[in-house]
């Protein structure tokens, strides 16, 4: 294994760049149209192109991304995580085509990846579940009949889903029905299959981890656990390792679980054995993610594992490193940072990034996917870069936290940053109590965060392609779609703003439409629920602003920008 496709962009992609370069390997970056000119494509050794400008056409498809590892020659493929990452399909056709597979067994994919069946291997090991549905279920009238059998508050949750995406949380009857729709909708989008179990949802719960490493031969070590319990839409903010406030027994049964549920599967490489934990102590499996984490550098900076070095390693038949859970050193806390404005319901804010200020000094690793001038895509992730401290000890992190997000500076484009400032401040997060929960956020933090000035739109980065002939050979040039079209003519002249007439309805977010929730000339109140938009790979549901008689202005599937005319709503 020598040469090395990463089926990824963006900051993992440079992560797993970087590891290759220092484990002596070739690195070979993919790019659809619009990151052309990322950083991952620039750190790269060679950088190919997926052709596309859409995940489904670029990083989502198995046809181009294999086409690319015979174009440069690679012998091994990393999915890096989200894509597909945890796609059964995607590991076999990579083997399928004579190449290393850097992850599980396409079968330990589709065991532990299905969120039904990984339900049922817990069972059998004994590791400790809350009531749900053994298999998907067929409509949302089932959801409502286990809701009333089990009581609620419910999870519905995509069976092929991950990352929070397809997770809707229920906690009236009249609600569940359309929680079913949604999360069906959001999983179809994000993992082309929109399959959904159902389980008692533990309330007001914490969220921990243990990150697992297999040589694929049945011998499984647990390297560390996690807190990720401070999330917003289900998704991760802030992780911290190890989880604080765990008693030695819980800690124990959450390893030997973890342990076991991969050990069933022989399971090979990098992975990550989700619970949840109630107010009262009780422990819940919740899944199984099949890949690397985006919180693995907090495992990494408490026991000095590289767990990118130990995928390499499994990858390439050389083994397991380690033969024993380290015992970790100290402290590391891990604050995401998305391009997100939590003032604003933590909506995507993609545009160009202007400047850009890094922390640094002892105990303090930044993670990045951008640099100043680059531009953060609407089409994708909004995860930009991750700050990672460690320091001897919890409180000691936490100083060392505060101090680099004061030094943290991005410019352009709004950033979670105040929110991680209020949140380590915060006595329920700050103390040796550890009051937070997977709800915390919404509940108690984002009512007093400020919100953001709204960015430019990220310019049409497409580009157009045409062949030329360079030294007697044809090859084909892509160049940017805006500066052809500013080699032909001179630059339109602005359009006047939509917000100019005050019956606009604007689109806070940039998506697809997927769901009107009131008929064309229905009758609205100010601030009820209209349509619903699918942004950056998550549902953001967008509310009117005046009350009068809704005119749809995008029909279904119609993407718009921020700022666009979604519809109106006339007086």
């Amino acid at each position: 294994m020598q040469k090395v496709l990463i089926a990824n962009r963006g900051e993992i992609a440079v992560r797993v760049i970087r590891a290759l370069s220092e484990a002596g390997m070739t690195s070979v970056a993919v790019y659809a149209d619009q990151d052309a000119d990322a950083m991952h494509v620039r750190l790269a050794d060679e950088a190919h192109a997926l052709g596309g400008a859409t995940a489904a056409d670029s990083y989502l498809s198995i046809d181009r991304l294999l086409a690319a590892a015979a174009a440069s020659g690679a012998d091994a493929v990393h999915p890096g995580y989200g894509f597909l990452s945890e796609s059964a399909a995607f590991a076999r056709a990579v083997e399928d085509a004579g190449l290393i597979w850097i992850g599980p067994s396409p079968e330990s994919i589709e065991a532990l990846g299905d969120k039904i069946t990984a339900r049922g291997i817990a069972q059998r090991v004994g590791a400790p579940l809350v009531p749900g549905t053994d298999g998907p279920l067929g409509s949302a009238d089932e959801a409502v009949a286990f809701a009333r059998e089990h009581g609620l508050p419910i999870a519905i949750k995509a069976a092929f889903g991950g990352g929070g995406r397809g997770l809707k949380v229920a906690r009236r009857l009249e609600d569940v029905a359309e929680a079913f729709a949604s999360a069906s909708r959001e999983a179809v989008a994000a993992f082309g299959r929109g399959e959904c179990f159902v389980e008692r949802f533990l309330d007001r719960p914490r969220h921990i981890e243990a990150q697992v490493l297999g040589d694929g031969a049945g011998t499984v070590v647990v390297v560390g656990d996690r807190d990720c319990s401070l999330q917003r839409r289900n998704q991760k903010l802030v992780e911290e390792a190890p989880a604080p406030g765990l008693t030695d027994e819980q800690r124990s049964r959450i390893h030997a679980a973890a342990r076991d549920i991969c050990a069933a599967v022989s399971y090979r490489g990098a992975g990550t054995v989700e619970f949840l934990m109630g107010e009262d102590g009780v422990i819940s499996f919740l899944e199984v993610n099949t890949r690397l984490q985006v919180e693995h550098p907090v495992t990494e900076a408490v026991t000095g594992v590289d767990l990118v070095r130990e995928q390499l390693r499994i990858a390439a038949g050389e083994g397991l490193s380690l033969s024993a859970t380290p015992v970790p050193v100290g402290h590391a806390i891990e604050v995401r940072i998305n391009a997100e404005d939590p003032g604003r319901g933590f909506l995507p804010s993609p545009g160009a990034v202007t400047g850009l200020r890094i922390p640094a000094g002892p105990g303090v690793r930044w993670d990045g996917g951008i640099e100043a001038g680059d531009a953060v895509q609407p089409a994708f992730d909004s995860l930009i870069a991750k700050l990672i401290v460690s320091a001897p000890d919890r409180d000691a992190a936490l100083v060392r936290a505060r101090r680099a997000l004061r030094e943290l500076a991005v410019d352009g484009v709004a950033t979670v940053a105040p929110f991680a400032r209020e949140m380590l401040a915060d006595p329920a997060f700050s103390t040796t109590g550890f009051a937070v929960h997977t709800q915390w956020i919404e509940a108690e933090l984002m009512p007093r965060i400020e919100v953001q000035p709204r960015p430019e739109p990220v310019p049409d980065a497409g580009l157009r392609r045409f062949p030329i002939e360079l030294d007697g050979r044809r090859v084909v040039v892509g160049l940017p779609a805006d500066l052809l079209s500013g080699f032909a003519s001179a630059a339109p002249a602005p359009t006047p703003a939509a917000a100019a007439d005050p019956s606009v309805l604007a689109a806070p977010v940039p998506g697809a439409v997927v769901r009107w929730l009131v008929e064309d000339g229905g009758a609205v109140e100010e601030g009820q629920d209209v349509a619903v938009i699918d942004a950056m790979k998550m549902e953001t549901t967008v509310a009117a602003h005046r009350a009068g008689i809704l005119r749809h202005r995008v029909d279904v599937g119609g993407a718009v920008a921020v700022g666009d005319p979604l519809g109106a709503v006339e007086a």
